[in-house]
């Protein structure tokens, strides 16, 4: 990456998260492999909000590969330079404190991240709606699918304003969510 970013590190990017990624599976009910998601990420920017910003892309490829893999920031940085391994660490949650923690912090840390984080944020969240709508986890009660959107609505209160095409997607899953719960009722 130090000879400059383009697709060739977007590719790059795309074979280091399969490989980080390989033996991880999603939560859905198929058990989809991990890769799709980071995919569907960099795919929702790229060709739903027209972002050509490499760092970007590799951002949203890489953004789970500190947090839930054996990746470290130097690791990124020598593979992808100082630009997207700081988006990638403005992303990271830190997974030593608990979960409940954990979310609470994505909240409060939501308006203070990058414009690149915030971009690959709204995008992790558009793709979260979008796979619990689809296909959610098997043991997910409506309480628990519904007490998600919320959580979700709250982090993204914070990255609005940074892209309104995709916010109106992100509002649009959470307007369908809402019908759906009025329709369970």
């Amino acid at each position: 990456m130090k000879a400059g970013i383009g697709l060739g590190a977007i590719l790059k990017a795309a074979s280091f998260a399969a490989e980080k990624h390989r033996e991880q599976r999603r939560k859905d009910a198929e058990a989809s492999p991990y890769i799709n998601h980071p995919i569907a990420l960099a795919n929702v920017l790229a060709n739903e909000g027209g972002v050509t910003d490499p760092s970007v892309l590799c951002a949203a490829l890489l953004h789970d590969t500190i947090e839930d893999t054996e990746t470290t920031a130097e690791e990124l940085k020598r593979l992808f330079g100082d630009k997207v391994t700081a988006i990638v660490l403005d992303l990271s949650d830190d997974k030593s404190l608990p979960k409940e923690v954990r979310k609470e912090e994505q909240v409060r840390h939501a308006p203070h991240i990058s414009t690149e984080a915030k971009l690959v944020k709204l995008a992790d969240k558009i793709c979260n709606l979008r796979d619990i709508l689809a296909s959610p986890p098997a043991d997910w009660s409506t309480e628990r699918k519904r007490a998600y959107f919320e959580w979700t609505t709250r982090v993204v209160a914070g990255l609005r304003g940074v892209h309104p095409g995709l916010e109106a997607v992100f509002d649009g899953l959470v307007a369908r969510q809402s019908e759906l719960n009025c329709s369970e009722r």
